[in-house]
């Protein structure tokens, strides 16, 4: 029994964030609207109906502070889309706040009284009573519309009606009579058509009818369309379009009845109780809720399980494949070529089984940019700078393990997009830019990697300044000189900030360095470009996933290594004339210089003293290129890539172990590790740059 509420208990916590997500998402376009001048009230409604599922389940699970602030929070919602309250920056400022006040809430659900938990929902409580207060006047502009009507119209129709008569549209009222077997088909069908005209704010009965088996409907129609439009789209025998009569002037008149005197008031009696919203997105609602009902969580622990196994059935493959070749060349042919077609079999099916179990890890990095784009608005309304975000590719699948880990530095590239690249308003101006700057996050597919792009167009790096600050720091020799790219790279050493005074978020310089360390962890590295006055763009190349790779397996003194394919280019034979380049041993391939790393040097294996015919794998990762010799080539396989435990972690250029088959362990290369740690290393001997 406890094993089953634990696990419901993390299902409510699961779905819960979700729904926090989709109730941030849903105040981030409200947002963008708000700045446009726009709105879209669909919007409002998804939001409202995101908390009203959310006060559900935290009340049925006993989270009672949150339970408290969706309540408050619903209200003030339900005001916002019945047009009580008109959105607001303080109003839109509440409702992020409370977004981040759910997470807290959900990420300490196990310590109800915790200090910082009351705190935020208390702070929360107080704004949304502070902004409940600020209403609006409703008005029905220039339209003579029967009180008797405005009576018996829902809150939100209501709403509806104003919003659409504050946008300057037209109101028609659309008069049709329906037979009693048909009514719901015909009526559905007649609402789908105006909707392409307009907005069908309510639909309500005449009182009156031509016959016993026919029954007359009003609808009111808000559209932007002339009325002759509208007859030419909806009139018929029996329906009868009318522009409503206006105050000021007189009713135009329909080209199939009488002027139009107004909506008919209700009949007595009739209760006419419409949906909470018009359906004009019920179809696409229906769809997603269909695809909610086919979606099954599972929790990422049993995928890992599940794709251990699947590493462990490669291996016997492999193993299956040997004794295959074996029975067929040492005993039976027949045997073994059956053994053989049952391997083909096999593998065919384990590479289904593989393909789906990783897709089922793939999750859209629109995940992590939602949290994100909260992320920038705080950050440029605290520094007083308006910045426009431009999210590009959040629909770019990633492994979650890899999403997971990309949140904090993403966010601290974007806080030092906008506190170091973003100019003020009034260097803006002087530089001839939009007041107004822009960041670009884009994220994008490129072989077996996945890109994110950081690009802003503020001022650019200060290349001298970072150099003075860093030969200040003591990181730097005086009289070194270096290239573009190495004085770029220098944003990322320990302790180096170009901020004179500290603040919140930057000038303690702690950041870009815990951003690589964290990059490379999960396989990636980071490229720098910048131009002084245009901007700065930051890549990050990140593999696709981690659970299980392609790897190439190599020989080298007499050690199994593998390396994943995704960081390799190409193999090629060892050309004997190599030269010294600033002291580092280089070869020509196709007209190019390669630099090359002896793995058997630098894993001091057997002396450095290699075989006549060694092999070079080309690793290349983002622009950089490095030749790794080796003594042969074992093959290609599937690995799962396995921690080397707490004692290793932090063991430099090795992503891991993985079981190679025959009862061997294999080390897994860290291609991206060693590429960077060889040409960093290269760039100190030759310079004298680094200090130790």
């Amino acid at each position: 029994m406890t094993d089953a509420i634990d696990r419901g208990r993390e299902e409510f916590l699961a779905e819960a964030q979700e729904i926090v997500e989709t109730f941030s998402r849903a105040l981030l376009l409200i947002d963008a609207n708000f700045k446009k001048g726009t709105s879209d009230p669909n919007l409002l409604n998804e939001s409202f109906r995101a908390i009203h599922t959310l006060k559900g389940l935290s009340g049925l699970f006993g989270l009672t502070a949150l339970a408290s602030m969706t309540h408050h929070l619903e209200n003030l919602l339900d005001a916002l889309r019945l047009g009580r309250i008109d959105v607001s920056a303080a109003v839109l400022d509440v409702l992020f706040g409370a977004v981040d006040a759910s997470h807290r809430i959900l990420a300490h659900h196990d310590d109800a009284q915790d200090p910082a938990v009351l705190s935020a929902v208390s702070d929360i409580l107080a704004a949304i009573e502070r902004v409940s207060g600020q209403g609006v006047v409703k008005d029905t502009g220039p339209y003579e519309i029967d009180p008797g009507i405005i009576a018996v119209l829902t809150e939100y129709e209501e709403h509806r009606l104003q919003a659409n008569l504050k946008a300057g549209l037209r109101l028609y009222k659309i008069r049709a009579s329906f037979d009693l077997l048909t009514i719901d088909k015909a009526l559905e069908a007649l609402k789908d058509r105006a909707r392409k005209l307009g907005e069908v704010i309510t639909y309500l009965p005449t009182g009156e009818s031509s016959s016993l088996d026919t029954l007359d409907l009003d609808l009111l129609l808000a559209s932007g369309e002339d009325l002759a439009v509208l007859i030419g789209q909806l009139g018929g025998d029996a329906i009868v379009v009318e522009e409503v009569q206006r105050t000021s002037s007189p009713s135009s008149t329909s080209m199939q009845g009488p002027p139009s005197i107004g909506l008919t008031p209700l009949s007595k009696g009739y209760s006419h109780v419409p949906q909470l919203e018009e359906d004009a997105d019920r179809p696409q609602r229906a769809r997603e809720q269909g695809m909610a009902r086919r979606a099954v969580r599972v929790d990422i622990r049993k995928l890992d399980h599940l794709m251990n196994m699947v590493g462990e059935l490669a291996i016997l493959r492999s193993n299956l494949l040997r004794v295959a070749q074996t029975v067929k060349a040492e005993h039976d042919r027949a045997l073994g070529g059956e053994l053989q077609r049952m391997q083909r079999t096999l593998e065919r099916r384990l590479e289904d089984l593989q393909n789906g179990i990783l897709e089922m890890r793939m999750v859209p990095l629109g995940q992590v940019f939602d949290r994100l784009a909260r992320g920038v608005r705080q950050v440029s309304r605290d520094l007083g700078k308006e910045v426009r975000l431009v999210i590009t590719g959040s629909d770019t699948e990633i492994d979650k393990l890899i999403v997971e880990e990309l949140g904090d530095p993403l966010l601290h590239m974007l806080r030092n997009a906008i506190d170091h690249g973003i100019e003020s308003a009034e260097e803006r101006k002087t530089a001839k830019k939009p007041a107004s700057g822009t960041i670009a996050l884009n994220a994008y597919q490129k072989g077996n990697h996945v890109m994110i792009e950081v690009e802003d167009d503020g001022r650019g790096i200060d290349e001298a300044r970072l150099l003075a600050r860093a030969q200040q720091i003591g990181a730097i020799a005086p009289d070194v000189e270096l290239s573009r790219e190495e004085l770029l790279a220098l944003i990322f050493l320990p302790g180096l900030s170009t901020r004179q005074d500290v603040s919140e978020l930057s000038g303690r310089g702690v950041g870009m360095d815990v951003v690589k360390t964290n990059i490379s962890r999960i396989g990636g590295v980071i490229d720098v470009h910048s131009e002084r006055g245009i901007g700065t763009k930051l890549t990050l190349i990140l593999p696709i996933t981690l659970a299980i790779v392609r790897a190439l397996l190599v020989k080298v003194g007499g050690q199994t290594f593998a390396i994943p394919l995704a960081a390799v280019s190409e193999v090629v034979g060892l050309d004997p004339a190599t030269r010294k380049v600033d002291g580092r041993e280089v070869m020509t391939l196709r007209g190019a210089t390669l630099a090359l790393c002896r793995l058997r040097t630098l894993f001091g294996l057997d002396g450095n003293v290699g075989p006549l015919r060694a092999f070079v794998v080309v690793a290349q990762v983002g622009e950089r290129r490095l030749g790794l010799v080796v003594d042969a080539i074992a093959g290609q396989q599937d690995i799962v890539i396995k921690a080397l435990g707490p004692s290793l972690r932090d063991l430099k250029g090795f992503a891991g172990a993985t079981e190679l088959g025959d009862e061997r362990v294999g080390l897994v290369l860290d291609a991206a590790a060693i590429v960077e740690e060889m040409f960093a290393a290269g760039e100190g001997r030759r310079k004298g740059a680094l200090h130790a």
